[in-house]
């Protein structure tokens, strides 16, 4: 597909026509495909901007939606609003897909791959239309595309990441993880364990905790975060992971 109908398709998506069609032109451009080109060629400078207004305007509708929601439940429906799986479900329904321009290094890279694509891409449009159009009109389109994910049921507590992991390895990989203790450390009062979670023999998240159940837990977030199926505030109270 050539990058007018790229354009063209995405601006159909949008409900508006880019007056600076390099916005949208860079909001579709995965950095692979621009190597060696200034960082405004691709989307990750317009994902930056495009997460900060995003997270405003759903920070504002919950806010006004459930006025009986305190602080951490508000919280947790915006950090699941906001997460990576719900934008790149959100951004794969739209169509978003078909329409990034990738490189070849990323090409092989799969669903995976296309997955963190789908999220940035979803972000960087929020971005440009903000800065093509303005707040009213970008509002009005994360509140017709997000929106309809928008429920009180949001604010429970989230699946848990080993849970999550156990969920998306066995769609993508057709396998259930294993997790692998790879040491003990410290006083017996004050341990440290790590671990590792493997999908078919090859270690995919690393992660430490103060028990053997929190490092496998700290693993499994690492793994869905270098996989791009979680972001790093998806499991807030998850072990640390390195």
């Amino acid at each position: 597909m050539k990058m007018h109908q790229r354009v063209a398709e995405a601006e159909r998506i949008c409900g508006h026509h880019f007056t600076n069609q390099q916005l949208i032109v860079s909001a579709l451009t995965h950095p692979s495909a621009v190597e060696g080109r200034p960082v405004s060629a691709s989307y990750e400078r317009l994902e930056f901007l495009g997460d900060s207004v995003l997270g405003a305007i759903m920070a504002t509708d919950l806010f006004e939606r459930f006025p009986e929601m305190d602080e951490g439940e508000l919280t947790q429906a915006k950090i699941a609003l906001v997460s990576g799986r719900m934008l790149s479900s959100v951004a794969d329904e739209l169509g978003v897909g078909r329409l990034i321009v990738m490189g070849e290094s990323e090409l092989g890279t799969g669903a995976r791959g296309m997955h963190s694509a789908l999220e940035n891409v979803y972000e960087s449009i929020v971005g440009a239309l903000y800065l093509d159009a303005g707040y009213e009109v970008t509002h009005d389109f994360v509140l017709s595309t997000l929106g309809p994910q928008v429920s009180a049921s949001l604010a429970m507590k989230p699946i848990s990441p080993k849970s999550r992991l156990q969920e998306v390895s066995q769609r993508d990989w057709h396998c259930g993880p294993e997790y692998k203790l790879l040491s003990e450390e410290g006083p017996a009062h004050d341990p440290t364990f790590t671990s590792a979670v493997l999908v078919e023999g090859r270690r995919i998240g690393r992660g430490t905790g103060s028990s053997k159940k929190s490092s496998e837990s700290a693993a499994a977030v690492d793994a869905l975060v270098r996989f791009g199926y979680a972001d790093e505030g998806d499991f807030e109270g998850a072990a640390t992971t390195n």
